[in-house]
């Protein structure tokens, strides 16, 4: 087990290195914020077979997610009526959001959709800690 296993106290603003791949599967919640620096931020996730990560734009945020486990339908477009881009992700995808474009991941396996992202610049308050989606849509702290 790593140092950071089951820790979620935010490691941003100093040094971190970790076993990413082993941390992302390992991670229970919709979505821990493991690190948080001035410019950017990393983003562990769990989506449940059937859910996704809720459709969403960041005007001036460019965003890196990486499939660890699982499959996923990612969807992107200009609009949230208009998701035009619609690709299959599984282990190992890369997947590139440009800042002001639509997206979400539906999770369309059979078992929980793992992945890391990284954000710039930072969306997320330090720290955050979200056990499910439902939290995550009711925090107050969420645009």
């Amino acid at each position: 087990m790593s140092e950071y296993a089951g820790k979620f106290d935010d490691q941003g603003k100093k040094p971190f290195v970790l076993d990413i791949e082993s941390e992302t599967l390992k991670n229970e919640n919709f979505r821990t914020t493991m690190w948080t620096g001035e410019h950017i931020q990393m983003t562990v996730m769990d989506i449940p077979v059937g859910g996704d990560i809720g459709l969403e734009v960041h005007p001036d945020t460019d965003q890196f997610l990486r499939i660890e486990q699982g499959t996923g339908k990612c969807e992107m477009g200009d609009s949230e009526d208009n998701l035009d881009f619609v690709k299959e992700v599984k282990d190992d995808f890369a997947i590139f959001v440009p800042a002001g474009k639509w997206h979400n991941v539906t999770n369309v396996g059979d078992v929980p959709l793992k992945l890391y992202t990284i954000y710039g610049p930072v969306d997320h308050v330090p720290g955050t800690v979200h056990p499910t989606q439902e939290d995550a849509e009711n925090d107050p702290n969420e645009h």
